[in-house]
Parts: structure tokens; C-alpha cells; sequence
């Protein structure tokens, strides 16, 4: 029973980011951004390693300032180390935990490039690529590797016969 419990109140903190970041495409950015801020203060920096790192990889979108943006993708990251595929299988239709990896890399390399600060921006690219092995060929891989081809590009690291079209106006969080 206390399980039963336990989990109910693990899935309402995911609706609640959920709902937090259908404000933020909605494009009500501050709002999305105060309620992730009452919702990171619930959870907490010891709290469930999925809902730190869900929140603060959204939370980072959020940002106006760049140096926010990166402690937000920092935070994600370091979150993401302490998940457990058992964790993530308790979601259904959950990447397993490595797969969150290229895409956790590629949004910090985004943040360096932002900075100016392009030597740890290939660093972090070279660690999505390396990681990228883990996605497997659906839309969500598709994507992310797509979103590595663009940075490859941006940072002067690859060719112009990547993979896939280049979308318009490419969106930062591919998970």
C-alpha cells in the first residue's frame, strides 16, 4: 500500500512538470518558470533523481540569462547520474537512463556556445556523440541525432551531408 502511495505521488510530480512545461510552450515563460522554481523548492536537491533532472532540464528553457541556463543543464546532468533504468522503467515509454545522455551534452554544449566558451561546447558535443550510440532509430533518436549534425555544423565539426533535413528553427530540447 505505502508503495501504491509512494508512486501516486512520484507521478504527480511528473503531471506537475508536465503542466509546467505545456505553460512554457504555451508561451506563458515566467509562470512556467515560478512553479518550476515551487516545485524544485518541494522536491529539493536530494529529491527523486527523475524529477530533478526532468524539471531542471526544462527549467533551463525557462532561463533569460545563458550562465542560468547552464546551472539549470548542470543540474539535469548531475541528476541524470544518479538514475537508475529500474527508475525510468517505472514510466512507460521511458528512454532507458544512458539514452538521456547525448541529450543532456548537446543542450550543455549549447549553453557554452551561448557563452562563447566553444572549446567546453565541443566537449560537451564530442560527449553526445559518443553517448548517441544509446538512442535507438526512432523519432526521439532521429531527432537527437539531428540536433548533433546541427551543432557539428555550428561548431565548424561536420559536413553539410549530415543526417536527415535540417528543420526550420531547430527546438533545443529534444527529450
Amino acid at each position: 500500500m505505502t508503495e501504491r502511495q509512494e508512486q501516486a505521488a512520484s507521478d504527480a510530480v511528473l503531471t506537475r512538470i508536465g503542466q509546467c512545461i505545456m505553460l512554457h510552450h504555451a508561451g506563458d515563460r515566467e509562470e512556467a518558470r515560478v512553479r518550476f522554481l515551487d516545485l524544485w523548492r518541494e522536491i529539493g536537491e536530494d529529491g527523486d533523481p527523475l524529477h530533478r533532472c526532468t524539471l531542471a532540464h526544462y527549467m533551463a528553457d525557462t532561463q533569460d540569462d545563458p550562465s542560468d541556463e547552464l546551472a539549470w543543464d548542470l543540474r539535469a546532468l548531475s541528476a541524470a547520474e544518479e538514475l537508475t533504468d529500474d527508475r525510468l522503467a517505472e514510466h512507460e515509454g521511458a528512454p532507458a537512463a544512458r539514452a538521456l545522455y547525448p541529450s543532456l551534452h548537446l543542450n550543455l554544449a549549447a549553453d557554452y556556445v551561448k557563452l562563447g566558451r566553444c572549446e567546453a561546447a565541443r566537449s560537451h558535443l564530442h560527449r553526445a556523440r559518443g553517448a548517441a550510440d544509446a538512442l535507438a532509430d526512432d523519432t526521439y533518436g532521429d531527432g537527437v541525432r539531428a540536433a548533433i549534425h546541427r551543432m557539428e555544423l555550428r561548431l565548424g565539426e561536420g559536413d553539410a551531408s549530415g543526417p536527415g533535413e535540417e528543420p526550420e528553427g531547430p527546438s533545443r530540447r529534444p527529450f
